[in-house]
């Protein structure tokens, strides 16, 4: 499971900055960076707070994190066309009434 590069891939989609994206995390740029590049695995409270900072179902996180080597045939091509419509949601920036509050 790849969570660094969901994150990453999810931020960039939405056009946020990892200080920004910090900042509505609670986190530092240092940690997010550090997440970003699968340097350290994050809690599932620190995915909760990202997933809620880019407006993003955290299953959206957890499936875009998932190995897709591992699936065959109509599976794989169906993982496929999930992530590319998973991808294209998030490609929007966030409005103002979607950013969270924090």
């Amino acid at each position: 499971m790849n969570v660094g590069n969901a994150i990453k891939m999810c931020r960039t989609r939405r056009g946020v900055s990892q200080g920004e994206l910090a900042r509505r995390a609670d986190c530092s740029v240092s940690y997010l960076s550090m997440l970003e590049n699968n340097q350290r695995d994050p809690t599932l409270s620190t995915l909760k707070k990202v997933a809620e900072a880019l407006n993003v179902p955290i299953g959206i996180l957890f499936f875009l994190a998932s190995e897709r080597d591992e699936l065959t045939g109509m599976d794989k091509t169906l993982a496929g066309e999930l992530a590319r419509t998973a991808l294209e949601m998030l490609s929007e920036p966030l409005d103002e009434q979607q950013q969270p509050l924090l």
